[in-house]
C-alpha cells in the first residue's frame, strides 16, 4: 500500500490540493468576512452550465467554466445594482438556472460524462494540465491578492471608509468576482461542484478563532486546507473513501475540534 504514494496520479492530485488549498485559504477569508458563502455556491452551481457548454462545443472544460462563471458575476453584479431584485433571491434564480440547465443540456447532448464525479469531484483523475492550470490560477490570483489586499481588507471592513481613504470600491467588488472566478474554474475538478464552498468557508472559518490579523487567517486557513487535503488523501487511499468529500470531512472535523477547545461556539 506504501508504494501507492508514489504513483503518478497520488503525487499529480496531492500537488493539485496543496495549490487549491492557498487558493481557497486567501479567497476563503474574504467569503466569510463579506458573507458571501451563498454567492459562491452559485457560481459553483453554474461551473456545470460552462461544464456542458464547454463539452458540446468542444472547448477546454476550464476556459468554458471560467467565461460562464464571470459572466454569472458579472450579470448578478449589474442587477445588484439595477436593485431588480434583493441579492439572495437573484442568487437563487440564477444559480438553480445555471444548475439545472447544465443538467438539461448534457441531457439533451447526450454527452457521456460521470454525473457524479463533476458534482463530488475526481481529483485522483488530475492531469499535467491540470496542474498548469492550477499554477496560471495560484499565479494570478496570489499576485492580485498580494497588490491589492490592503484595499481589499478596507473595502470590506467598510465601504465608506475606503470611498475616504480613495479605494475605488466598484472596481474591489468586480475583483473579488474574478477571483472567486478563478478559484471555482480551477477547483471545480477536485471537489466537484457541490463542494467547493466547503474548500472556501471551512478553512477560513475555522482561522477565524485561531487569529487576530487579516494576515494571519489568510495564513492559517491555507495551512487548514493543506492539512485537510493530505488527511483526506490518507483517509481516501485507506478506507478507499471518495476523496473529494473526504478532504471535506477532514475540514468539518478541525472545525469541530477548533470550536471546541475555543469554545468560540458559545461566544455572541
Amino acid at each position: 500500500m506504501a508504494d501507492i504514494w508514489l504513483a503518478d496520479f497520488v503525487i499529480n492530485a496531492l500537488l493539485a490540493g496543496l495549490g487549491i488549498a492557498v487558493i481557497c485559504g486567501m479567497m476563503g477569508c474574504f467569503v466569510v468576512w463579506r458573507k458571501m458563502a451563498y454567492f459562491g455556491d452559485s457560481l459553483a452551481h453554474s461551473a456545470l452550465l460552462g461544464i456542458a457548454i464547454g463539452l458540446a462545443a468542444g472547448i477546454t472544460m476550464s476556459l468554458a467554466i471560467t467565461l460562464i462563471c464571470l459572466t454569472f458575476a458579472l450579470l448578478l453584479f449589474w442587477l445588484q445594482h439595477r436593485g431588480v431584485l434583493a441579492t439572495d433571491t437573484l442568487l437563487g434564480i440564477l444559480s438553480h438556472g445555471a444548475l439545472s440547465g447544465g443538467i438539461v443540456l448534457l441531457s439533451i447532448m447526450r454527452i457521456p460524462v460521470d454525473l457524479h464525479a463533476l458534482l463530488f469531484g475526481d481529483i485522483l483523475t488530475v492531469k499535467p494540465t491540470d496542474l498548469t492550470l492550477i499554477g496560471i490560477g495560484l499565479i494570478i490570483s496570489t499576485g492580485l491578492m498580494i497588490k491589492f489586499w490592503a484595499p481589499l481588507v478596507l473595502a470590506t471592513i467598510s465601504e465608506d471608509l475606503a470611498k475616504a481613504e480613495g479605494v475605488n470600491t466598484k472596481f474591489m467588488q468586480i475583483l473579488i468576482l474574478i477571483l472567486m472566478t478563478i478559484t471555482v474554474a480551477v477547483s471545480v475538478r477536485m471537489v466537484g461542484v457541490l463542494l467547493i464552498t466547503s474548500m472556501l468557508i471551512i478553512p477560513a472559518a475555522t482561522a477565524r478563532p485561531l487569529t487576530r490579523s487579516p494576515e494571519a487567517m489568510a495564513i492559517t486557513a491555507i495551512m487548514i486546507g493543506m492539512l485537510a487535503v493530505v488527511g483526506g488523501m490518507v483517509l481516501s487511499i485507506e478506507a478507499n473513501t471518495p476523496t473529494g468529500p473526504s478532504m471535506v470531512v477532514m475540514l468539518a472535523a478541525f472545525f469541530a475540534l477548533v470550536m471546541t477547545v475555543t469554545g468560540f461556539w458559545r461566544k455572541s
